[in-house]
């Protein structure tokens, strides 16, 4: 017997056709771009660290074009070493060029997830011991599912340490790469991104004119002491280890300021322990 195509029934029974149909063909379009998305996500991250070295596209690119498949040829040529650090600084893992980064190797520095490790654990510990340093210092030095990955950079006789971090804006999370000379000390190049801040304000932080003035800010002062890199009120004038923020965007300033300070705190401990090889 034909169903009645004018009824509630065949309505709700096609209605729940299409809901399973269209429900199976997005998640199998889903899943079949997952290998192009993480890839994606990969070749992103490698540009990132090579923009983060403050050397000119020209230079390591033909064409002066660093896109993504670009990044991805070029990335074990001049990073060559990843290192992966706890809150100490000390060393949890170290890997040269030639070792291919593999998916499987959770501790190479590579595959590091700083937005998911700072979800899960990070906030945690900074909201439990806000406004308590020493506190929030003994906190994070006892999560040990936190990491602290470090790429080792060379072009010809330069070498650069570029310095991953990740932190809270306004609305969610930011981050960033910051890339130092051999002296450990001066930046050489920085790039930053956001998840969602506000279009036009906190947004600018992708923006080359904020990017470009970390460059030869420092992070140590004359006599090699570890020093706060802040991010002040636009129209102040500026130290060697402060830079503009955006106006009207504080927040996203400050988030900057938060994930650089407590990050380059942990790279500090590293080389000083470690002056002979990475204090050039």
């Amino acid at each position: 017997m034909a169903m009645n195509k004018e009824s509630n029934a065949y309505t709700v029974i096609f209605a729940i056709v299409m809901v399973v149909v269209i429900g199976g063909l997005l998640a199998f379009v889903a899943e079949s771009m997952k290998p192009a998305i993480k890839a994606n996500r990969e070749n992103e991250k490698k540009q990132n660290i090579l923009q983060a070295m403050g050397v000119s596209f020209e230079e390591i690119a033909e064409g002066g074009k660093l896109d993504r498949p670009k990044a991805q040829e070029i990335f074990y040529k001049y990073v060559t070493r990843r290192i992966t650090l706890d809150y100490g600084g000390n060393v949890l893992s170290d890997l040269p060029a030639d070792s291919v980064v593999r998916s499987n190797n959770k501790m190479d520095a590579f595959n590091i997830d700083l937005r998911k490790e700072y979800k899960l654990y990070g906030k945690k510990v900074l909201k439990k011991f806000k406004g308590d340093k020493e506190a929030l210092a003994k906190g994070l030095a006892k999560e040990d599912r936190i990491h602290y990955p470090f790429f080792v950079c060379e072009k010809g006789d330069s070498t650069f340490y570029v310095i991953p971090a990740v932190g809270t804006g306004l609305w969610d999370d930011v981050w960033g790469y910051v890339g130092l000379n051999s002296d450990c000390a001066t930046i050489n190049g920085s790039v930053f991104d956001h998840a969602a801040e506000t279009p036009g304000l906190g947004s600018k932080v992708t923006e080359d004119w904020f990017q470009k003035q970390f460059i030869g800010k420092r992070v140590r002062n004359d006599e090699n002491v570890p020093v706060e890199l802040r991010v002040n009120k636009p129209g102040n004038e500026l130290g060697i280890h402060e830079v503009d923020g955006i106006s009207g965007a504080t927040f996203t300033g400050a988030g900057v300021a938060e994930m650089l300070k407590r990050s380059f705190g942990v790279y500090h401990k590293f080389f000083d322990a470690n002056p002979e090889e990475f204090k050039k």
